[in-house]
């Protein structure tokens, strides 16, 4: 690579340095302890689980629905760096807003992470859409796993700090660990928007627009937004590979997103203790570093798509054991082996969709990919909070899993991926 690829490459990646940190202290790990113990500790157990199901689902639903439109519109603007500014600046003040929530607010808990689930994920549309505009093929495989493992160390490193404050709050000179949960909360989202600079200054954030976009309007620029989503809504069929790929990615995608979401309150549901979720969780991050490399070397030699497959059968063997689960120990085991496929299924996943998608519409497609995923996102927090309720158990919803999983797998046994290259590139 020449020095500007390898600048911008970098910089590219260390946004999953950055907003990782969002993903396992506050999604994964502190956030649904925090809810279930102080923002819903008016409710039971099992429906303080159930509503924080409901608000992933609503988030989900409002960055689906927001997410193919702003991406058509990064496309016609020519400036995603600068939409991924506002969504990421959005998910950083919700983030640090949440250090206000105070006991029996769930409501408010749940407005603040629907708020922070639209910046998160609506900033990671326009950072995937960045990917083949950033990176040269050939190298997306390697550069996407890379970026997820900056992701697990970044997010893995924040995360052993926060627990420090949480478990030894006079280290810090706090009063106590409810106070160390809310100053966690406030350095994720300083550290989110520090590194995250590295990206807005080389993906041009700041500027208006790029200088070969047309001068528009904003009533125009999502006129025609709405247009080229409806031009690759009725082209899609162009590329029936790409289809086959959105069609499994909505399942597995889905059950992977909702394993992260809700693997910490269902282990609180079913006794784990708070500094054994804690650990487990930090070691996941630990583990997924090199695992997602080696899942990117992999992919590079014997293809993303056989990779996929053999991440998400692991996946199975996860939701499987998860419903059995009854030690902190078996915890340990599950993360650990969460932390084995989680991100290579992820980079792989991502890496696959940049090869199938046409060059120049990046920003639209990975909109609708977004929007696909986000949707599907909806189902999976809702299924296992409503399969909680009706049954009394966690365990149940844990269980349901499975079904995105079969289809997942199923679906990307008949996407053809050198098929789908070829059209892409038609």
């Amino acid at each position: 690579m020449s020095y500007a690829d390898k600048r911008s490459t970098t910089s590219w990646m260390m946004y999953d340095w950055a907003n990782s940190a969002y993903a396992t202290t506050v999604l994964a790990a502190v956030m649904p302890v925090f809810y279930s113990s102080v923002a819903a500790s008016t409710l039971d157990k099992t429906t303080a689980a159930s509503y924080l199901g409901y608000t992933h689902s609503i988030g989900m639903l409002c960055v689906a629905l927001l997410s193919p439109l702003l991406g058509a519109v990064s496309d016609v603007a020519g400036n995603k760096g600068r939409f991924l500014f506002v969504f990421s600046l959005l998910g950083i003040t919700a983030t640090i807003c949440f250090s206000t929530i105070g006991t029996g607010d769930w409501l408010f808990a749940s407005i603040l992470l629907i708020v922070s689930t639209i910046g998160f994920a609506g900033s990671n549309a326009f950072y995937d859409a960045l990917l083949p505009d950033m990176v040269p093929r050939g190298q997306r495989e390697a550069v996407s796993a890379r970026g997820y493992a900056y992701g697990y160390i970044g997010g893995g490193l924040l995360l052993a700090i926060n627990l420090l404050m949480i478990q030894q709050p006079h280290w810090f000179g706090l009063q106590d660990t409810l106070a160390g949960t809310r100053l966690s909360f406030v350095t994720v989202g300083i550290w989110w928007l520090v590194f995250t600079i590295p990206l807005f200054r080389v993906s041009g954030a700041w500027s208006k627009r790029s200088t070969n976009a047309p001068t528009m309007s904003t009533a125009a620029y999502l006129r025609a937004g709405m247009n080229n989503i409806k031009v690759s809504l009725r082209g899609i069929r162009r590329y029936p590979e790409l289809v086959k790929l959105l069609a499994a990615f909505w399942f597995f995608n889905d059950g992977i997103n909702t394993i992260i979401l809700m693997a910490t309150v269902y282990g609180a549901t079913i006794g784990i203790g708070t500094t054994d979720l804690m650990l487990a969780l930090l070691m996941t991050q630990f583990i997924g570093f090199p695992s997602t490399l080696l899942f990117g070397r992999l992919g590079t030699t014997y293809g993303a798509k056989r990779l996929l497959i053999i991440s998400l059968s692991v996946y199975l063997l996860i939701v499987v054991l998860g419903y059995f689960m009854t030690t902190s120990w078996h915890f340990y085991m599950l993360a650990a082996l969460v932390g084995l496929v989680q991100g290579g299924s992820q980079a792989l996943a991502r890496s696959l969709f940049s090869d199938l998608i046409p060059p120049q519409r990046t920003g639209e497609y990975f909109g609708l990919i977004n929007v696909t995923g986000k949707f599907a996102s909806i189902f999976g927090p809702f299924l296992f909070g409503l399969v909680g309720q009706l049954t009394g158990s966690a365990r149940y919803g844990i269980l349901s899993l499975l079904f995105f999983f079969i289809m997942g797998i199923g679906l990307l046994l008949f996407v053809r991926v050198e098929q789908g290259r070829e059209q892409a590139l038609r």
